[in-house]
């Protein structure tokens, strides 16, 4: 398994989670659109964390990478 693709892919599914929420919160003031702000509000925080947890993981294998390059060396 690539650590790398999978952050990455789990980047892409981060954003689009937080963009699809931000279209439902940006649909508020539509009285047709059934809008929790609460939960959008969660949705957000939750899609901004999976981001911050793959970011870490791309540092991670990155610095993996570097600490046997090294070694090899």
């Amino acid at each position: 398994m690539n650590p790398i693709a999978t952050a990455q892919y789990g980047l892409l599914v981060a954003s689009q989670r937080f963009d699809a929420s931000a279209q439902r919160t940006a649909q508020l003031g539509d009285p047709k659109a059934d809008v929790d702000l609460a939960a959008e509000a969660v949705e957000q925080i939750s899609a901004s964390s999976a981001f911050q947890a793959n970011i870490a993981v791309l540092k991670t294998a990155g610095d993996m990478q570097q600490t046997l390059l090294d070694i090899l060396a």
